[in-house]
């Protein structure tokens, strides 16, 4: 396990050099507080491909030489503990480039207890992103997730305010969705929530219950032998959209357990690239 840490914490550094001149980085609370501190005093420990301890948000965005018109923002997972950016963020840049779509990794603060604090950055780092709009060429703006960061980029796609807090879409890879028991990833919860959280941010952060008519469109995979996060998670939230009327891409793939996004081993890669790809060339097209 950790000769593959190595090799793959190897592969994300020769990626991120190829694109030093392409990226711009934002410390997003650099000039403005953050409206909710997450209480975090240690250091932050980068370890390649997943950082702890998050107190200085970040939000690398990579700009395509030929932009399309879209735009996404990635949340890595980690179970609200960790944030992994090399697998579940940055590895996809060149990938998303190619196609001409904007691109930004968001390593967002860990809530330690502050179940605001990873939203609070989510919506600054859609505010940064919509000032440089024109620069960056975009009119369609997406959230996309991979497991806890799935939940965040639900939550920010079922949560929002106002018109401004609204994303046009959502990508969810292997989601944590809900918060109920009997089929939530309980470590992604209790970071969240805390282990002894009421019924009432059991229900509000439950993201299926949460669905309503103007939820932005979604594409969700996940596999059927996750035995981590439970494919049933993404089939009740495609459920609760198909039910409001919001249109939605459900891909479940017999097999490849969790985590994959960044593993260029997992079967069914091709598979989901073609699909993804495809359905964000419809967005374009409508």
């Amino acid at each position: 396990m950790k000769n593959k840490l190595q090799i793959l914490s190897l592969l994300f550094f020769v990626a991120a050099s190829c694109f030093a001149q392409k990226k711009q980085v934002f410390h997003l609370w650099a000039d403005t507080p953050a409206p909710t501190s997450n209480g975090i005093t240690a250091a932050e420990e980068d370890h390649g491909l997943f950082v702890t301890n998050v107190t200085d948000p970040v939000l690398t965005v990579y700009v395509p030489e030929h932009p399309n018109g879209l735009a996404v923002i990635a949340c890595p997972g980690g179970s609200y503990l960790q944030v992994w950016q090399g697998s579940e963020g940055h590895n996809l840049a060149e990938w998303y480039n190619e196609q001409g779509i904007t691109y930004a990794v968001l390593k967002y603060r860990l809530p330690n207890g502050h179940k605001e604090v990873p939203l609070d950055d989510v919506h600054k780092a859609l505010r940064i992103m919509r000032e440089h709009q024109d620069e960056y060429c975009f009119t369609q703006i997406g959230i996309q997730g991979c497991s806890a960061g799935g939940h965040l980029a639900a939550t920010a796609a079922t949560h929002y305010n106002c018109p401004e807090e609204r994303f046009d879409f959502q990508i969810l890879f292997y989601p944590v969705i809900s918060f109920d028991p009997a089929f939530t990833h309980m470590l992604t919860r209790e970071d969240l929530i805390g282990k002894d959280a009421s019924a009432d941010d059991v229900l509000l952060y439950s993201n299926e219950k949460q669905v309503t008519k103007d939820t932005p469109q979604a594409f969700i995979m996940a596999s059927s032998d996750d035995g981590l996060v439970p494919a049933k998670n993404s089939i009740e939230y495609y459920n609760a959209l198909v039910a409001n009327g919001v249109s939605v891409a459900l891909h479940i793939y017999p097999t490849g357990g969790h985590g994959w996004c960044g593993d260029e081993k997992f079967y069914y890669r091709q598979q989901w690239m073609s699909d993804l790809k495809q359905w964000l060339g419809s967005i374009i097209a409508k």
